[in-house]
């Protein structure tokens, strides 16, 4: 039973950033496309390791997972500000459509 919940999860993680990378596309500018890409992919990567957690079971492994996990939901979002930000003090602005 773990093992088939922890395998719905990693599908699930792959579904989002299958569909989010399919997203992008949809959006015109760099900032939209940014924001897009920075939420598929906590959003992804949280879900796959969380499956991947779940189908191994609890062990040193697992914690091991926590950990890159915790980190990756800290960094990615910092690191996402960043590069878009040092776009917008660089001088990157959106032409508006009229």
């Amino acid at each position: 039973m773990r093992e088939t919940i922890g395998i719905v999860f990693m599908a699930a993680g792959i579904v989002f950033l299958f569909f989010g990378a399919l997203g992008i596309y949809r959006y015109k500018n760099f900032y939209a496309r940014s924001l897009v890409a920075s939420k598929i992919d906590t959003v992804g990567f949280l879900t796959l390791l969380v499956g991947v957690m779940i189908h191994k079971g609890i062990s040193m492994f697992s914690l091991k997972v926590l950990a890159i996990l915790s980190l990756g939901m800290v960094i990615n979002p910092l690191v996402s500000h960043y590069i878009v930000r040092s776009a917008y003090k660089s001088g990157y602005h959106v032409k508006k459509d009229r």
